[in-house]
């Protein structure tokens, strides 16, 4: 059983900084790419930034260079800092990771989600 779990989110005011991480566990060969999305109430689910296994990373054009992701691998660990946050970040964010099981193939997993609300 593979769990990616989310931490980090919260209410923070226009201008401001939060820091995401989500953390892979349970039993597993490999992760290779990890990402985050974002889906705020009646609206798709957007990438925010992806990283692979080796650090290269993507970023969607919103991000404007206002967020950073990166990576621990030791810790099977990667993470989302996020500045100058406006209202329009506001929005479910979930993290995402191809990952390779024992004897099995790559598979695709979620993340349950946490809230960043941008509000003053």
């Amino acid at each position: 059983q593979v769990q990616l779990v989310e931490s980090g989110g919260g209410l923070v005011q226009p201008g401001g900084s939060l820091r995401l991480s989500c953390v892979v566990s349970g039993s597993f060969s490999v992760v290779y790419a990890m990402g985050w999305y974002r889906q705020a109430p009646g609206k798709q689910r957007d990438l925010v930034a992806t990283i692979t296994s080796g650090g290269i990373t993507n970023y969607g054009d919103f991000v404007k260079g206002r967020f950073t992701i990166s990576r621990d691998n030791a810790k099977n660990t990667v993470y989302l800092q996020m500045n100058s946050l406006n209202p329009e970040d506001t929005a479910v964010y979930y993290c995402n990771g191809r990952i390779l099981l024992y004897g099995s193939n790559l598979a695709n997993y979620w993340g349950q989600g946490t809230q960043v609300t941008v509000s003053s």
